[in-house]
């Protein structure tokens, strides 16, 4: 059964704008408002810079690395079913399969700094507006819009994309 669920009007009536678009300034800037408290927010002590702490939304091996130029983000390998886990807590501000390349798509906000991305998924569990916590399944693992079965995952700071290894390791916060 394919759950994949392509949801415009939320961003159309919103931001009156194609939902290609939108799905596009997405990976590109975080600044819209909403979402959960969660990792980085909701400090009342002098502000610090900000906090995330990302777990690996699958457990298969890295086919290809971020190089910041034709790689945005991590590819990791896997089986089609696999489980996509959220890699921090935040809420769903995008799923589709509009932006060319990506497949079908979830884009997580956790913040005003910080959002993922996790791409060419087969069935998705999750829909816009829902609140997800960090290991949660919010999908499964694909191959659409892509030659083979994996997971493409981004890391945006800022709407930057950052290379998302040493989020998932510990060395950058």
């Amino acid at each position: 059964m394919h759950k994949t669920k392509t949801s415009t009007s939320f961003f159309s009536t919103r931001f009156a704008l194609p939902v290609l678009l939108v799905a596009a300034s997405l990976l590109t800037a975080c600044g819209t408002p909403s979402g959960p408290s969660g990792p980085g927010t909701g400090s009342t002590a002098t502000p610090a810079r900000p906090r995330a702490e990302f777990i690996r939304p699958a457990p298969g091996a890295t086919l290809s690395r971020f190089d910041g130029n034709r790689n945005k983000g991590i590819d990791i390998a896997g089986d089609l079913g696999d489980p996509v886990m959220a890699s921090a807590d935040g809420r769903v501000v995008y799923v589709g399969g509009e932006l060319r390349g990506y497949g079908n798509m979830v884009i997580v906000k956790h913040n005003e700094t910080y959002l993922t991305a996790y791409a060419h998924n087969n069935v998705i569990l999750v829909k816009e507006k829902d609140v997800v916590r960090q290991g949660q399944k919010i999908a499964e693992m694909g191959k659409s819009g892509a030659d083979r079965v994996k997971l493409h995952f981004e890391i945006r700071k800022q709407g930057v994309a950052v290379n998302p290894e040493p989020y998932l390791d510990g060395r950058a916060r």
